[in-house]
Order: structure tokens, then sequence, then C-alpha cells
């Protein structure tokens, strides 16, 4: 036997011959001439240095070498076809792994729901690896190539050259007032109602900027809030407000899931609001992470 790689299309032709027992009949099911097909089975044999069939006039059949090599065959086509399939699924996105960085808004609004909703259509096979992570340890784990895609509350700087982003969902701040507060009888809320009053605040550590943030606009908005407690999430801050302990400024979809005696209000005048950035890499042409850009897109904004 020589040194050269079997070749499929033979393996297919020398199955088919097998199967039919008739070079004209495997002719007909392959669509191909009999002459040809009879001279890839004689090429087979003479590369394998072996005899597949015995030969009689109106019928072939297997020599006992020949069941034996049309098992192994047959496994290997298998696992060629197997293979193919792989590789256009992972061609395609639909197959391999995804790992996804996200901050707790991004859970919060429904973004990641309504992401995954559409992007996991015919991608059955994509594994997904989601973790929850700071903003910073997202821009750190696409540079390092440990996450594909992040949902961040900070775009990439504009100079970066190796990350690029786009805003994925925008959120207006409501603020959240405690049972019994005076201001939920109020029909509007104004900056002077707020000055000088206890505020629970979110603080991202490390590397905040949400509190500087937060205290520059309600200075623009004209009032000074009095920042007793700070916690490093909202859903903690709605069960200090829940417990009394002052007011706080939440995205809008938190209101579905706060403590039922949390009161919200609207602070049309208030410039913040909560803003979800998509991230990936520039250099990444990969079709999943084209797909799932799009799933972000086609999600409510």
């Amino acid at each position: 036997m020589g040194t050269e790689v079997l070749d499929l299309r033979q393996l297919r032709y020398f199955i088919a011959v097998a199967e039919a027992e008739n070079v004209g009949r495997a002719a007909e099911v392959l669509h191909v001439s009999q002459s040809p097909l009879s001279r890839q089975i004689i090429a087979l044999e003479a590369q394998l240095g072996l005899r597949l069939f015995e030969r009689a006039k109106q019928r072939i059949r297997l020599t006992a070498e020949g069941r034996e090599f049309l098992s192994e065959a047959k496994e290997l086509v298998a696992q060629a076809a197997r293979l193919e399939s792989r590789g256009r699924q992972l061609g395609e996105g639909a197959a391999g792994t995804l790992s996804i960085g996200y901050v707790e808004g991004a859970v919060h609004s429904g973004l990641i729901s309504d992401t995954l909703r559409v992007f996991r259509r015919g991608r059955r096979a994509l594994q997904l690896h989601l973790m929850s992570l700071r903003s910073h340890a997202q821009l750190e784990g696409l540079r390092r190539h440990s996450l594909d895609v992040g949902f961040t509350y900070a775009a990439p700087p504009a100079d970066d050259t190796l990350l690029q982003g786009a805003v994925a969902r925008e959120e207006r701040l409501l603020l959240a007032l405690p049972p019994g507060d005076p201001l939920t009888e109020s029909g509007r809320v104004t900056p002077a109602d707020l000055d000088g009053t206890t505020w629970i605040t979110v603080v991202r550590q490390p590397n905040d900027t949400n509190r500087d943030a937060f205290v520059a606009a309600c200075a623009q908005a004209g009032f000074v809030p009095n920042i007793a407690y700070e916690t490093t999430d909202p859903l903690t801050s709605l069960g200090l407000v829940s417990a009394g302990l002052g007011y706080a400024v939440v995205q809008a979809s938190l209101a579905a899931i706060a403590p039922r005696d949390v009161s919200f209000r609207e602070l049309p005048w208030f410039g913040r609001r909560v803003t979800i950035h998509l991230l990936w890499r520039r250099a990444d042409e990969r079709s999943a992470i084209a797909a799932f850009r799009d799933a972000v897109l086609q999600s409510p904004r």
C-alpha cells in the first residue's frame, strides 16, 4: 500500500457498490456512468493492495477482507459527514462557544433575555458562557480574549484600536420613594423638593465613576443630595428605600420588581440615564459575533 490519502469519493463509490452488489445499480444510485465507477473501484483496490470484491458475470460480492473494510469505510465516511456538518455550524456561528460579559443593568432592563431570545434561534449547539462582571473587568476580558462580547456601562475610549462599541439600550431613571413619604402624594417632584434630603447611591468599585456622575447631575439639576448610604447594586438600594432610609434613583425597568411599598416618580428634568453599551473586538469577524450584534440591534431600544 502506498502513502496516498484515501479519497472519500472512492470510499462512497465502494460503499454503494458493496451494498448494491452490482456496479450498474450502484451507478444509478450515484448518478454516474458505470465505466468510471468501475475504474474508481479498481483504483481503490490498487491503492490498498487489497482485493475487495469477488467478481462474477452478473454480480459482485465482497471478499472477507472487503466486508471488514466496508465497516471501517462506513465509519470514516460518517465521521467525515459529521466533521463537515460541524465545520459548517462553526462557520455559520451555530456551534462552538461564546463568552458574554454583562452588568446587572443589562439583566434588569431585559436586554440579555431579549437578545438571547433572538440569537438562540437556530443556534442550539452554540454554548453560551454568561459572566456577571463590572465594566472595567469586561474591557480587560475582551482585550485578553477571555470574553467575546460584553454589555457594559462604559463605552471603550474613543481612540481604542482594539475594541468597538455601540449603544445597546438606554433607560430613564425614576425616583424611588420610601413608604409614607410626603412626596408620594405630590403630583410633580421638583429639584427643591430633593435638596438636602437623604439619599442612597450605587457605588461600583473599583474605579467607580457612578457616584461622581450622580452628584454632578444633581448639581446641574439644582439640588444637593445628602448621600448617607452606598450600595453595590440597585436592588439593595431599593431595599433600603423600602426600609425608609432615603431616596434613590434607579432604572425604570426595576419598578416592576421593586418592593411593593416603594413608590416611583418621574424626573423629566433630571439629565441622567442608564446606558448599556455592547462591546466587541474590532478584528473579530466570526459570524457568531455579527449575529449577536444583529440580535442586540433587533431588541427594543
